[in-house]
């Protein structure tokens, strides 16, 4: 089993979701399910932090946009703190970087 780890931590109307290790298919179930309890508070921006992920695959890639999608309909916000270059290689491959919101850390991390 992969490495993984989050941390979750509302600051007022927003959560700060962030994300440690491996995101992967031994892993995603988890961040479904924390993505999923969040969510049903209707934060108004949900922030993924994305810095300290050694590895995503698509299965990481599949919550994000679903993650996205269901903010985008509840007329919420999701958005990324850009993760190291593998990460951000990733979601440019996808063309994700032209659909989510990426931000750098100094926006939304303490």
């Amino acid at each position: 089993m992969s490495d993984f780890d989050l941390t979750i931590e509302r600051r007022g109307d927003r959560v700060l979701v962030t994300l440690m290790g491996e995101l992967d298919i031994s892993t995603g179930m988890r961040l479904e399910a924390d993505l999923e309890r969040v969510e049903r508070e209707a934060p108004g921006l949900i922030v993924l932090d994305l810095r300290g992920l050694d590895f995503m695959d698509s299965t990481g890639l599949r919550i994000i946009i679903d993650a996205d999608a269901r903010a985008r309909e509840g007329g919420r916000r999701l958005a990324l703190i850009r993760g190291n270059d593998m990460v951000q290689r990733l979601l440019s491959v996808t063309r994700l970087d032209e659909r989510l919101e990426i931000v750098e850390a100094s926006a939304y991390a303490a």
